[in-house]
């Protein structure tokens, strides 16, 4: 695992938006965020899956998260800045944005891949993904540290048969990354990294490997060390890196 321990209270103060953060590994993320003393807000497509976070965080005695129910999928550009408008009159600023969200596709030869298949693959896990990230924007520099981190895999990092349309979309995701962070580079506090989560005990993993034993994965919850690392000050000056959950 990724070589970090964090202090208990981290992200004390701290605004973090989660995509989502219903389930898997954004719940994970959403839940320690928030244990680490952040105002999480808990955006996915799901509102009961975000309700019961809700309410397990507050019942934690921990910040008090806001549930957004919002679906990448569907979601009008002016949706995006109305978000954005909402998060300023509440908050006047952003501390972090988790990219978490994603659909896997099918798993297919490229081949047998339709352009309808394609194309909303690509604009869950990367148009929206932009389109968030530039509503965001001016609240993250608003912040005196703020810190974006998008999420990556293995297969968009090096091509792999039968991963189609979303290892295509992890490429396209560590290049706007990449670009992003090459442009913010030494203007200010705010920094984009990316993470490859690896091999996760979740429904998307199960999903991609049905004949797995999940139990040989970790869970989500012990991949957290570098999701508490890229949003916490530890990562001051750490931009444009892909970093990986897990070193096995």
């Amino acid at each position: 695992m990724f070589n970090y321990s964090a202090r208990p209270d981290l992200l004390k103060d701290r605004v973090i938006l989660v995509t989502g953060a219903g389930r898997g590994i954004g719940a994970a993320a959403a839940r320690t965020y928030a244990a680490h003393g952040a105002t999480v807000l808990l955006l996915g497509r799901t509102e009961s899956n975000l309700s019961a976070l809700y309410d397990e965080i507050e019942a934690a005695g921990h910040p008090q998260p806001v549930v957004i129910p919002f679906d990448l999928e569907t979601a009008l550009p002016h949706q995006y800045d109305e978000l954005a408008a909402m998060i300023e009159d509440e908050f006047g600023r952003l501390d972090g944005v988790l990219h978490n969200a994603s659909i896997i596709g099918p798993r297919t030869p490229i081949e047998q891949l339709t352009g309808e298949q394609f194309m909303q693959v690509m604009h869950v896990n990367v148009n929206a993904t932009f389109m968030l990230t530039t509503a965001l924007l001016p609240l993250l520099k608003l912040s005196g540290d703020a810190s974006i981190a998008f999420t990556s895999s293995s297969v968009g990092r090096k091509g792999r048969a039968y991963w189609g349309a979303y290892g295509v979309s992890k490429f396209a995701t560590e290049g706007l990354m990449q670009t992003l962070a090459d442009e913010i580079d030494g203007l200010g506090s705010l920094r984009a990294n990316s993470i490859n989560p690896g091999a996760t005990r979740t429904d998307m993993r199960a999903q991609a490997y049905p004949a797995e034993d999940p139990t040989n994965n970790p869970t989500p919850e012990e991949i957290m060390p570098v999701y508490l690392y890229l949003m916490g000050p530890d990562s001051k000056g750490i931009n444009g890196q892909a970093l990986d959950a897990q070193t096995r």
